[in-house]
């Protein structure tokens, strides 16, 4: 029997299963059923509190919204691990399962996990559908700075490559967006400004953050700021990797990287007052670029 079929009993046994893929791997299973159930090789909690509103479809192009809501539980979603981004952009798949025959049931909705708010133990998660990333730029940007980021394919420069990357022991921990250390021995001052700090070991492990500014204070200690703190902060004694930054200009590409045969911007594309060129009389009217007023 089908899922179709059962419902068309009229007395149904239904309930609902959300399927949880975060970025690094890790899936979860939560059913707003009174007992867990098991297929496609996960168990679906129910220990979590879980629920949510309808799910509104349609058939053009607007985003399927829906939010879910549940308990931050040991078990299951904590906060830490909220805090620390590790739900940012899970995928979601929620599924409308037969709970005495768990073989039957349907895929109610496909999507990502958007914005989550936490208040008294409980958490409540805005859900985007597939369509969203309909929404999303895409293709490239003409202008000056390179449009690559550092170490994509688009790039093609190797951030494992000798004096590119640091792995150091945090050392003095200011806050939550400012490092320092007593020295990064063979690393020019700025070597990681625009680059990233990603946290190795630890609770915070696996998060990261860009570089604002590297410099060399008063006291001679390094420091590395980032520009939005890290939602969980490292211990002092915990592995970071610093990798070099690029602040996108031709002449970093050219002359840091040694990369401008994969630079994927556009250096000489004219700025945006040539507009205000025009022909003057007395002016060197050669067909060459022109020039505003007072230029």
């Amino acid at each position: 029997m089908t899922l179709l079929a059962h419902l068309q009993t009229g007395i149904t046994t239904v309930a609902r299963c959300w399927k949880l893929t975060r970025a690094d791997g890790a899936v979860l299973g939560f059913t707003d059923h009174d007992r867990d159930l098991t297929f496609d090789g996960v168990t679906f909690r129910a220990d979590t509190g879980l629920s949510a509103r309808a799910v509104e479809a349609s058939a053009g192009l607007a985003v399927d919204n829906s939010e879910a809501m549940g308990a931050l539980v040991d078990a299951g979603l904590t906060e830490a691990d909220i805090m620390a981004g590790r739900y940012d952009g899970a995928e979601v798949a929620l599924w409308e399962v037969n709970w005495e025959s768990p073989d039957q049931r349907r895929l109610a909705f496909r999507g990502t996990l958007g914005e989550i708010t936490r208040a008294g133990g409980a958490f409540r998660a805005e859900l985007r559908g597939l369509t969203e990333a309909l929404g999303q730029a895409r293709g490239r940007v003409f202008q000056p700075q390179c449009g690559a980021v550092l170490g994509d394919a688009a790039c093609g420069f190797d951030l494992g490559a000798p004096g590119f990357r640091a792995e150091v022991a945090a050392e003095v921990i200011e806050a939550a967006h400012s490092f320092a250390f007593g020295a990064l021995a063979g690393f020019s001052e700025r070597w990681f400004a625009f680059g990233r700090l990603e946290v190795l070991d630890g609770p915070a492990a696996g998060l990261s953050g860009v570089i604002r500014s590297d410099r060399t204070g008063p006291d001679g200690l390094r420091r590395v700021e980032l520009w939005q703190g890290l939602a969980l902060l490292p211990r002092p004694g915990d592995l970071l990797r610093l990798e070099a930054g690029c602040d996108k200009r031709a002449e970093t590409c050219r002359f840091k990287f040694d990369n401008f045969l994969n630079f994927r911007g556009f250096p000489h594309i004219p700025r945006e007052d040539w507009v205000l060129g025009y022909p003057r009389a007395g002016a060197l009217n050669d067909g060459g670029p022109l020039r505003g007023e007072g230029a």
